[in-house]
């Protein structure tokens, strides 16, 4: 699971634009389940690092999904998944960006791929 919140979504190869995406979903859905008081333990992948990483910090999860949607509009994909549960005012949390966990420019260059980190 990652989230390249450092990176610009214009920057990212089709591959990491749409995979992040379909990851950010996921984490929201991660997060919605035990902000309902769900016990985390019982919710797959909440002790994963990047879940951790964006606990508190919905906000800035919501603005990074409209990020990621803008660049898929632009680049021509269709959009048909808004996120659940999300009524734009209400939304919980900072809006900063969480701390890195690594430098996700290296990790992203390393992968090989046509991202322009």
């Amino acid at each position: 699971m990652r989230i390249w919140d450092r990176i610009p979504p214009s920057s990212l190869c089709r591959s990491h634009l749409l995979g992040e995406h379909r990851e950010l979903h996921g984490l929201w859905n991660i997060l919605l389940r035990i902000e309902s008081g769900e016990d985390p333990s019982e919710v797959g992948y909440a002790a994963h690092p990047e879940t951790r990483r964006w606990i508190g910090h919905q906000r800035a999860l919501y603005d990074r999904h409209e990020a990621l949607v803008g660049e898929m509009l632009a680049r021509g994909y269709n959009h048909r998944s808004p996120l659940p549960g999300v009524i734009d005012s209400e939304i919980s949390g900072e809006a900063a960006v969480p701390p890195e966990i690594d430098d996700q420019r290296a990790v992203l260059r390393a992968k090989g791929c046509d991202c322009r980190p």
